[in-house]
């Protein structure tokens, strides 16, 4: 099982928001790249990822976890994309920064230092563990084992 990282401005889709959608989750829409498409038709259900809050507080806030497997977004006219269902697993008690990322040598290779701009990341099982602690967290949260909601 893999682990991502998806990207949100929380002017427009914050943790808070994420996390008020409860258990039954929400629809991760508006992907328009390609290599980001092809990441979220990667994803598997019950897989993890960390919830970034992109432009305003640049930091990784959560985790949520895929419930739904990629389908079509029907927000796009084209019919080239899609999009995941996810739902809010735990917060972290510290938001782990963009700065702070980039100053971990352990994280120099890290997708969202070397191409900072893709809105949907793979992100390595050691990467996972790190930012993990970082974030507060004693251990990286159990997979299908919602703990908000």
């Amino acid at each position: 099982m893999a682990y991502w990282l998806l990207k949100s401005e929380p002017s427009k889709w914050s943790w808070q928001d994420q996390v008020a959608a409860g258990a039954k989750g929400t629809f991760w829409d508006g992907v328009r790249n390609h290599s980001a498409k092809l990441n979220l038709m990667a994803m598997k259900v019950g897989e993890q990822a960390f919830f970034y809050h992109s432009n305003e507080g640049k930091a990784i806030v959560g985790v949520v976890e895929i419930i739904a497997p990629f389908y079509p977004d029907p927000g796009d006219p084209s019919g080239k994309f899609g999009m995941v269902d996810v739902h809010a697993v735990e917060p972290f008690a510290n938001p782990v920064t963009l700065d702070a990322i980039k100053k971990d040598p352990r994280l120099k290779d890290m997708v969202l230092v070397v191409n900072s701009r893709l809105s949907v990341q793979p992100v390595t099982d050691a990467e996972w563990a790190i930012i993990c602690a970082e974030g507060g967290l004693a251990r990286a949260p159990e997979r299908k084992q919602t703990r908000l909601g």
